[in-house]
């Protein structure tokens, strides 16, 4: 237990560091490069590095694995319910300028917001439950056939 104590320190310390790097390139990609998809893959890397340290009980117990499936389901539903929500007031899907008919403009930030916040939980969810699947997974290969 001891013997990895500086690895372990540092993951600890990391870790919200990645987490908020996450949320400036998520809340940030309508500026400067990034978005949805990047600040989704940031944010599972600050738990897979988790679960690589610490093991896999020790992520799932922080993050489990029906959240990850709830936010796949979360992400695209934000990002289904922007589209629909345009299309059912006379606009085309996914034309943001219906969230603020008054501002377009500002219905396009508020868009673009929502979508890649979508996009983002989306691909969050994904790739940890792709890193739950092959970690969980057992070997089927022994030492001796090596």
């Amino acid at each position: 237990m001891n013997q990895h104590l500086v690895l372990r320190v540092v993951t600890k310390l990391m870790v919200g560091f990645i987490i908020l790097f996450a949320l400036y390139v998520q809340f940030h990609g309508d500026y400067s490069p990034g978005g949805g998809f990047q600040a989704g893959v940031i944010f599972a890397a600050a738990f897979i590095l988790y679960g690589l340290v610490f093991g896999l009980e020790s992520v799932q117990a922080v993050l489990p694995p029906w959240v990850t499936h709830k936010m796949m389901a979360l992400g695209v539903l934000i990002y289904t319910l922007v589209g629909i929500y345009s299309f059912f007031l006379g606009f085309n899907f996914l034309d943001y300028g219906a969230l603020t008919p008054s501002h377009p403009e500002h219905g396009q930030h508020y868009g673009i917001l929502l979508v890649e916040l979508g996009v983002g939980i989306t691909v969050a969810g994904v790739v940890i439950s792709i890193y739950y699947a092959f970690v969980s997974r057992s070997s089927t290969s022994k030492d001796e056939e090596w």
